[in-house]
């Protein structure tokens, strides 16, 4: 039976797990990658589905309190994962933080100190939780990312910060990829566990990872994720593309594994226009490495 579903215009896929139809969607989504991952013996990151369960946003929504709303998604995600014998000791679930803003519009991005007030209590609710890590996902500014890093370290959770970049190495905002790893970790105390980029390309991250490290060596030491979109559309041509781009999962897959060998880029996944389909083979490569 297909199911038909419709996203929160608040807290977008949190919104699901208060219907049943949405937390069996979500539950069948979450499933298919925890079984790749099993399958093929590789670890896992997951992730809640909290990237827009902010303060601003749930007040807006009809689902109970930010505190309320990211707890529920850790507990929805966790019981999911609880469900996986042996196999949910390799899986870590992270409670996920988004931009207040366009995540494609740097112009939108809080300041240092607006960031940290702006983003603590959804962070507090997560670390609370009792998530394995906090990610901060789609930034495309620095300042933002340094007041989120900020708001999780004290709550003593790991801390992980995923940018969008361009093909030059730049994070949205026009910072160097390198500068604003070297800025951030000499900014906080504990510094983010690691990095990651998200929402791009393989080939953009490809490019930006090769000028990257030609000027800092300690750029892949950090960097040490990315989850790819299928499309090599810059960030303003996807916002308003009104059909799916995308690039096949075999051809997906040979451009993670070189990503893989050639910046030993250890966390690989996907992000806009990737399915199981993709994750598949990403999983087929890397267990036959």
């Amino acid at each position: 039976m297909q199911l038909i579903i419709t996203l929160d215009p608040e807290i977008v896929h949190a919104g699901l797990i208060y219907a049943e139809d949405g937390r069996r969607a979500l539950s069948e989504i979450y499933r298919q990658y925890l079984t790749i991952g099993r399958r093929h013996n590789l670890p896992m990151l997951t992730l809640a589905p909290t990237w827009r369960a902010n303060p601003e946003r749930t007040n807006k929504a009809d689902f109970g309190t930010v505190e309320e709303i990211n707890r529920d998604c850790v507990k929805f995600l966790k019981t999911i994962r609880d469900s996986y014998g042996d196999y949910k000791n390799r899986v870590f679930v992270a409670g996920m933080v988004g931009c207040r803003g366009d995540a494609y519009n740097p112009a939108e991005a809080r300041s240092i100190q607006a960031s940290d007030r702006f983003h603590t209590r959804q962070i507090e609710a997560l670390a609370s939780s009792g998530v394995d890590f906090i990610k901060a996902a789609t930034l495309p500014a620095v300042s933002e990312a340094l007041g989120i890093a900020r708001a999780i370290g004290r709550t003593g959770t790991p801390c992980v910060l995923s940018f969008v970049i361009r093909p030059d190495g730049t994070v949205l905002d026009g910072t160097p990829l390198h500068t604003a790893v070297e800025m951030i970790d000499s900014k906080t105390d504990p510094a983010p566990t690691f990095y990651m980029v998200n929402c791009v390309h393989p080939t953009v991250f490809m490019s930006a990872m090769s000028t990257e490290t030609t000027i800092s060596y300690n750029v892949a030491e950090r960097v040490l994720g990315f989850q790819a979109n299928t499309s090599a559309k810059s960030p303003e041509e996807l916002d308003s593309l009104p059909y799916l781009d995308t690039t096949a999962p075999d051809a997906f897959a040979e451009m993670m594994l070189e990503i893989h060998k050639k910046f030993g880029t250890r966390i690989l996944g996907g992000c806009c226009g990737t399915d199981d389909s993709h994750i598949e083979k990403v999983a087929e490569k890397l267990s036959s490495a």
